[in-house]
């Protein structure tokens, strides 16, 4: 039987950052879409999802939900049949980045949200194409959907995320690992990085993607994902 996917979108993000995924999976796969919105701690979200999702599942996340992703593995591997993290990488934040979200926050309980996205969601992180003003909108339009509670919820949770380069080396499940060729929010190499810890893991890098490869490179991701989907479950 197949397992279910679960898609765990990014930061401000809900179903549609993976619509055109779900969409092509939904056809012949069981999926569901858990943002991960509730908590003030990574750890709180990913106990919280604990209780909604199937027994055994399929994770895909992208940005702070392939942290959540990482934490889920960690805590309840059993429940993990494979994972999927694409735009994310496991080392906590530090000092200096934990700090540059504080003003943010000010910001934002000052009631000045707006501004404060035109700096989360920026053109440059991603990749020049016809279709990228479209893109950004979406990622406002979802934003501002969540709303400032959610933000400043998620920001403190990426705030204190732990380190999570520990759990790579004993996850026991088919890892694939895929970001944009043009992310400057986790390059590259931060992916490689993470796919070399990982036993047995596949990195994909995308090319014409950015920091959201799934809204970007929508067919490409789709076809990663179903072939991922089909790898054995048992690592030789």
């Amino acid at each position: 039987m197949r397992e279910t996917v679960v898609f765990l979108p990014g930061f401000l993000s809900d179903a549609r950052a993976f619509g055109p995924q779900i969409a092509d999976l939904s056809r012949d796969h069981a999926v569901m879409c858990a943002a991960p919105v509730n908590g003030e701690r990574i750890e709180e979200i990913a106990s919280g999802l604990l209780d909604v999702l199937p027994k055994r599942c399929a994770l895909v996340g992208h940005g702070m939900g392939g942290v959540v992703a990482l934490e889920l593995i960690r805590r309840a591997p059993d429940r993990v049949a494979r994972m999927a993290i694409m735009s994310a990488h496991p080392l906590a934040e530090t000092p200096q980045q934990a700090a540059e979200r504080d003003p943010r926050l000010i910001r934002t309980k000052a009631g000045r949200f707006a501004e404060v996205l035109d700096e989360e969601f920026r053109p440059d992180h991603l990749a020049t194409s016809h279709h990228r003003n479209e893109v950004l909108e979406l990622l406002r339009d979802m934003a501002f959907g969540l709303g400032p509670e959610i933000y400043a919820r998620q920001s403190r949770a990426l705030q204190r995320r732990r380190d999570q380069q520990g759990v790579l080396r004993r996850i026991a499940v088919p890892v694939l690992v895929m970001c944009g060729e043009e992310d400057p929010v986790v390059p590259v190499k931060r992916h490689s990085f993470m796919a070399e810890l990982i036993p047995g893991a596949r990195l994909e890098v995308l090319q014409g993607a950015g920091h959201y490869p799934a809204l970007e490179q929508p067919e490409a991701v789709a076809l990663a994902l179903r072939s991922w989907l089909h790898e054995p479950l048992v690592l030789r």
